[in-house]
């Protein structure tokens, strides 16, 4: 993937939870903070229309958004910036994996887990697909 979206925003200081609904919001949809208040995510239809939602979301709380469509030309971050999109949700992935073996668990919170760590992973890792296969087998082994 080589295009990405950024966005900045400003929003009052006042109240403060209009800032921390916005943080958790750029948390939830797995953007990655490049500077304080300039975030990315990969560019794709989906990305692109939750970035138009949240400004307006902003624009509504009395701030300012915009944001962008780029490509990196040179890259000197460590650890790259691809990387810091898979490394939280290849924990996420290991965590359910994790889960899955203890004999009292969860299938419906962890296949909504899943689901939300899914949503994250714009580079459709192949740790996911284990998860999801592991996933189905538990839920088939558990149906007999």
């Amino acid at each position: 993937m080589n295009k990405w979206l950024l966005m900045t925003y400003r929003i009052p200081r006042e109240p403060s939870a209009a800032r921390v609904y916005v943080w958790r919001k750029m948390k939830q949809l797995g953007a990655v903070a490049v500077q304080d208040a300039i975030w990315v995510l990969p560019a794709t239809a989906r990305t692109q229309e939750q970035f138009q939602w949240l400004a307006t979301e902003i624009t509504e709380l009395g701030g300012e958004a915009t944001y962008w469509l780029a490509d990196i030309v040179s890259e000197s971050g460590d650890p790259p910036l691809r990387q810091q999109f898979e490394m939280p949700v290849a924990k996420a992935y290991r965590d359910i994996l994790g889960a899955l073996k203890r004999k009292s668990r969860d299938l419906a919170a962890l296949s909504k887990r899943y689901q939300a760590v899914l949503a994250q992973d714009y580079f459709q890792s192949d740790l996911g697909r284990q998860v999801r296969d592991k996933l189905l087998a538990a839920r088939e082994g558990g149906a007999k």
